[in-house]
């Protein structure tokens, strides 16, 4: 069991707790068999104490967005000393598709979804986008279905993908505005690569539709969720999304507004391969997981022989390996990637 330390206390504003914390966080009626099932981890997992003397590690309960926007900042500084004095490691993330910036201490643990990892001190580390079990609560099944080897395999994509012009430059302005304006410092969040993902994507997509190498699987939206404006609609576009992984073999997964992917986890999450384009991102766990073992990885520098790059992955494996990759790759997100899995994993490092 990790013993845990809070430095300070957590706000209503949810979406900033520090993400360990959430599970903990429920109302009283809330079981510790709920908690298991819903993020597994348990109470015979974390244990929190109120010296710091006897704690493993130090964790700063709100987001560095939190502590910024509501300029306590010292608050945070305060806890970071306090754990410095004790020889404590510092655990504290950012969240959002930009992030903020961070003061740099050497005890000091920054977990993040998005960033540029060439950019990035070597304290802040990767954390998985935290998603609901798709094959539960889509599918009603705990068990992936598994595709069996073709030559040409099917590449799939359900989601924003547009090729107009225009549409590409808009997202660009944009960009270059709000990087202006951090640099104004009229602006907390980091600026971020000129380009429109958008756009991107669509020419991902276009370059397999012209190969011989791979059958496509498309959805393209003009707009997120497909402009899903109620329950109902947005229901049924997640039903599609996911109904389209489960009939491809490989998914392609490229950065959104931030620098990260959430259709990564997503695609490990359903038992696909995802085909990574890498944009200079921040992966969790790097030093445990063989991540271009799990995926078809493809500098974004060498986007335009995406194809290539799934071909030669997808010949590299036999039958056997390509079924069971499927599997690993369901068990990647259930051991090491899920809320549960990726803090035990992370708490004893």
């Amino acid at each position: 069991m990790i013993q845990c330390y809070i430095l300070g206390t957590t706000h209503p504003k949810r979406r900033h707790i520090f993400p360990v914390l959430k599970p903990f966080e429920k109302n009283k009626t809330f079981s510790d068999k709920e908690r298991l099932a819903l993020y597994g981890i348990s109470e015979t997992d974390i244990e929190f104490t109120n010296s710091i003397e006897e704690a493993s590690v130090a964790i700063l309960p709100m987001s560095w967005n939190f502590y910024k926007k509501t300029k306590t900042i010292d608050e945070a500084l305060e806890g970071i000393a306090l754990a410095k004095r004790y020889q404590k490691k510092v655990l504290s993330f950012v969240t959002g598709d930009f992030g903020v910036s961070v003061p740099y201490f050497d005890h000091l643990i920054v977990l993040r979804n998005s960033g540029n990892k060439s950019k990035l001190p070597k304290t802040h580390l990767g954390m998985p986008t935290f998603i609901k079990d798709p094959l539960v609560r889509i599918f009603k099944t705990n068990d992936i279905l598994v595709r069996d080897y073709t030559a040409m395999p099917v590449i799939g994509f359900c989601g924003q993908a547009n090729a107009s012009v225009f549409n590409a430059l808009s997202e660009i302005v944009k960009t270059i505005s709000r990087n202006f304006l951090y640099r104004m410092r009229l602006r907390s969040s980091l600026p971020q690569q000129v380009l429109s993902t958008s756009y991107t994507r669509a020419s991902l997509l276009k370059n397999f539709e012209k190969s011989t190498l791979v059958r496509t699987n498309f959805i393209r939206r003009k707009k997120y969720r497909a402009g899903a404006s109620d329950e109902q609609q947005r229901k049924k576009t997640t039903v599609a999304f996911y109904e389209n992984m489960q009939q491809s073999d490989y998914v392609l997964c490229m950065r959104g507004a931030g620098n990260f992917s959430v259709r990564l986890y997503e695609t490990l999450a359903m038992g696909r391969i995802p085909v990574f384009i890498d944009t200079d991102c921040l992966l969790p766990s790097e030093n445990n997981i063989a991540w271009k073992q799990h995926v078809v990885w493809v500098p974004y520098s060498d986007r335009k022989r995406v194809a290539a790059y799934v071909d030669r992955f997808h010949k590299g494996l036999s039958p056997e390996k390509f079924r069971n990759l499927q599997q690993q790759n369901r068990s990647l997100w259930e051991n090491q990637l899920t809320l549960g899995g990726f803090f035990k994993t992370t708490l004893h490092e």
